[in-house]
């Protein structure tokens, strides 16, 4: 039988994201409490993060409360799923994004555009 934590979350995953059959949630136990470990489809990863990050600080959060009440810590490690953008990135496949703002991309290309003139 599946433990109160694993049900509750795989209950309130499958209702946020499209894709409920592409969930897979695995726990472990260990000296720190409970883990579990959260795969989704890339296309969900998304729904499941949140705007900044909130969506999941509040799974997190949920989760805890319903290790307290059955006398454990429980964490949630959410996995990139292969595929996925930052993976992607990793992999070399899809440049990262630069880390310079807009403004000084504009003025780079500025100073590449007077140096070129050679004025």
């Amino acid at each position: 039988m599946q433990n109160a934590d694993q049900t509750f979350l795989e209950y309130v995953i499958k209702a946020l994201v499209d894709n409920p059959n592409d969930v897979k949630v695995n726990r472990t136990v260990d000296e720190m409490g409970v883990l579990l470990t959260l795969e989704v489809s890339a296309a969900d990863m998304g729904k499941i993060i949140g705007r900044q990050g909130n969506t999941a600080k509040s799974i997190r959060t949920l989760l805890r409360v319903v290790g307290m009440k059955n006398n454990s810590r429980v964490n949630l490690k959410i996995n990139e799923p292969v595929g996925g953008l930052r993976s992607a990135e990793m992999a070399g496949q899809v440049p990262a994004a630069p880390a310079q703002s807009s403004a000084a991309r504009a003025s780079k290309s500025v100073d590449d555009a007077m140096a070129d003139l050679k004025l």
